[in-house]
């Protein structure tokens, strides 16, 4: 984490600031930009860039023109301009790299409809915004009964409060369009706050609620991911994995974003790679393509009358009777290109403790003994009588 206060504890338990991510320091944030420059002073002349981002619920970021000049820093709680009234916010990054932020967000810093920055929170704001914060949960609930006993073909996922608690913004996955008109007059009537709804895709959903994925992290979008590429079965496909809807599926339901992270890498090998419904045609007869392996350059054929009898060969070879093919010569077997491949396995892990063996910690057996003794003594006497 990025502040000390989620650092472990004494007995090795990790601590937890317990704000929920909204410490001083930002640091449990969603792209969290380090200001590696907060240290450095302007040159001689040059005004400090009068633009600051200001975090929200769930990581939503704006940008506010700071027209008072108010000495800010990140952490502070500020009163920022909204369409009515004035809402409730972080500040998470001042000076030149809010220039570079705005850049790469594709905003312009010279633009007339960005809005202000009133001031920095009083106590007083502090509170009604955190008394407004704790009716979300509450009124979450009671909204979506409201949905339901209007007979609502849609969720809501998520409620927003202003700042000042005079409106809340309710977030909502359906999958076609609602006439949600009633339910507006309901909540109104019953919660006495405007109302906004917003309808958001399934990813955007489970961006801003989190979880954890199948692979036992955070997800991707709810931590770092910020774009939402459209996703296909044949990136699955193309990485030869099974299409099972259950293990391709994320929490948002959608195919996972994952999916895509290491296509073009197999996009790029595929390139010239023989393709899956290769066709080999031999003096035995007719071979389908069964199995490729792109990082080993290796595909297994087999013959049509032999369907349970693969043979290995490697990408060249294939090419090569590819172009024989071609030109109407048939090869002889596929077994004569597959011996070339067989490759005697090497040794790769030896017993480093000895060849020991399993059952030397056993105790031992006690063995009958009365056989020996009486031989022993047999034979003892026998001398003596020579004697």
């Amino acid at each position: 984490m990025g502040c000390n206060s989620c650092s472990t504890g004494k007995d090795g338990q990790p601590k937890g600031c317990k704000n929920n991510g909204t410490c001083g320091t930002d640091g449990c944030n969603k792209l969290t930009v380090f200001d590696w420059l907060s240290n450095m002073s302007l040159p001689n002349g040059e005004k400090p860039f009068d633009i600051v981002e200001v975090r929200f619920k769930n990581s939503r970021k704006e940008f506010f023109r700071n027209s008072e000049n108010l000495t800010l820093s990140i952490g502070d709680i500020v009163a920022t301009q909204a369409q009515s009234g004035h809402d409730i916010g972080m500040v998470t990054l001042t000076g030149e790299l809010v220039r570079v932020q705005m850049k790469k967000k594709k905003v312009r810093d010279n633009a007339e409809e960005i809005p202000k920055l009133y001031r920095k929170a009083t106590q007083k704001d502090i509170d009604i915004w955190q008394k407004a914060r704790d009716r979300e949960e509450e009124i979450k609930k009671r909204s979506r009964e409201i949905a339901i006993i209007l007979k609502l073909q849609m969720k809501i996922s998520d409620v927003e409060f202003q700042g000042d608690g005079s409106k809340a913004t309710f977030y909502y996955t359906a999958e076609d369009r609602v006439d949600f008109r009633q339910l507006i007059k309901d909540m109104a009537k019953a919660f006495g706050i405007r109302i906004e709804m917003r309808q958001i895709g399934y990813r955007q959903e489970a961006q801003r609620l989190g979880g954890i994925g199948s692979c036992g992290r955070e997800l991707c979008c709810s931590t770092w991911l910020t774009d939402f590429r459209s996703v296909s079965t044949s990136a699955a496909r193309y990485q030869q994995l099974s299409l099972n809807p259950q293990k391709l599926a994320g929490q948002c339901g959608k195919l996972k974003c994952c999916l895509n992270y290491e296509l073009d890498l197999y996009l790029e090998a595929l390139k010239d790679f023989p393709s899956q419904d290769t066709k080999l045609f031999t003096e035995k007869g007719m071979a389908f393509c069964q199995k490729s392996d792109i990082f080993k350059s290796t595909l297994w054929f087999s013959y049509k009358d032999e369907p349970s009898n693969w043979h290995m060969l490697s990408k060249d070879q294939v090419i090569e009777i590819i172009g024989k093919n071609k030109k109407k010569e048939k090869v002889t077997s596929l077994e004569e290109y597959a011996v070339d491949n067989i490759v005697e396995e090497k040794v790769v892990f030896e017993n480093v403790v000895g060849q020991d063996s399993l059952t030397r910690f056993d105790k031992p057996k006690r063995r009958n003994n009365r056989n020996k003794n009486k031989k022993r003594r047999n034979n003892r006497k026998k001398r003596q009588n020579n004697a």
